[in-house]
């Protein structure tokens, strides 16, 4: 929060080439997941603001339905919202998600990729988590970012963006 004005600023989303933002959070089961401990292959991470919610669901299972082909391609899903982990056990057992939920439930990750901000929806103002994706490469840089995406339709872009982000690696 700016303390001249007392508005509160924009977070700032890291952008593509920079070394991405450490992610070190729980599971649905107690697991913490380490980005670090990734390297050597490309991650997704898709921040969303709420399980079980109809936007989240058709994203999560547009995600779903894609994730063979995403883990072809070399990469893994990661999903991060405040939700703790009984909600996400929940969430993923209702729509047979395979890929990994985590629980960022004091938005310390959130924030550091700017997902976690002010929010404005029906005349009302709270913060909250703005649907998200970054794009991590096998040495831990932003490959590419989507700061502000839409549910429907969001998976498929991130597979042809992975799809040509491995072909351009490779040549």
């Amino acid at each position: 929060m700016s303390e001249a004005t007392g508005e509160i600023a924009e977070p700032r989303v890291p952008v593509v080439g920079e070394t991405a933002p450490p992610v070190a959070l729980p599971d649905d089961r107690g697991v913490i997941h380490r980005l670090e401990d990734q390297r050597g292959e490309w991650v997704l991470l898709y921040f969303y603001p709420e399980d079980d919610t109809p936007g989240c669901t058709t994203e999560a299972c547009q995600f779903r339905d894609a994730n063979a082909t995403i883990e072809q391609e070399g990469a893994a899903v990661w999903g991060i919202s405040p939700d703790g982990a009984a909600s996400h056990a929940a969430f993923r057992a209702k729509f047979g998600l395979p890929f990994t939920l985590l629980s960022d439930e004091d938005h310390d990750v959130s924030t550091r990729y700017g997902a976690w901000r002010l929010r404005h929806n029906y005349g009302r103002q709270y913060m909250g988590i703005q649907r998200s994706s970054f794009l991590i490469d096998p040495d831990g840089r932003i490959a590419y970012a989507w700061p502000k995406v839409k549910a429907d339709g969001h998976a498929a872009d991130v597979l042809a963006t992975l799809e040509t982000a491995r072909a351009a690696r490779t040549s």
